[in-house]
């Protein structure tokens, strides 16, 4: 009996995402109003949020101090709050793999603290951020190499 309510279940599993896929398989174009376009000129989603490419802060090893290159997306987010005192924004500290979880977990969280500082001193309020860690639990890019870890290593703005 297991072993039929096993396929049982994987196959009902396997409609209901086929069921729900929301990419026309019939060759015809989507709707109009399920396409998210991003205005180029200023980095602001459909969505009214800014591009994904425009929320993550980079971190040398065993820093948490924001780059320059990082302060560039630090202050192209505190004119978007500054402007949307409503949106709130989630700062997710991430590390590369090496190092204890533990260890991972604090530098992951001061990272996310010095991107909430760094907000705060453009004058984004308290209430619109909160600092979180998540370590070494997800990675962006899997691999044990310096092109991975440096692509690890960051703080990520969610909205």
């Amino acid at each position: 009996m297991k072993f039929s309510f096993k396929h049982a279940a994987l196959f009902a599993a396997s409609f209901a995402l086929v069921a729900c896929s929301s990419v026309k398989l019939d060759g015809s174009q989507p709707d109009a109003n399920t396409v998210k376009t991003v205005d180029v000129t200023n980095g602001i989603g459909a969505d009214g949020v800014p591009a994904p490419a425009n929320r993550t802060i980079y971190f040398d090893l065993d820093s948490y101090v924001v780059r320059p290159d990082g302060q560039t997306v630090v202050n192209s987010q505190a004119a978007f709050l500054l402007k949307n005192k409503s949106q709130h924004v989630m700062l997710q500290g991430h590390t590369d793999e090496r190092g204890t979880t533990e260890y991972n977990i604090a530098l992951g969280q001061r990272r996310s603290e010095s991107v909430r500082q760094a907000l705060a001193l453009q004058g984004v309020q308290a209430n619109q951020m909160e600092a979180v860690s998540v370590g070494k639990e997800k990675p962006a890019v899997m691999g044990s190499d310096e092109s991975a870890w440096s692509k690890n290593r960051r703080v990520e703005l969610v909205y």
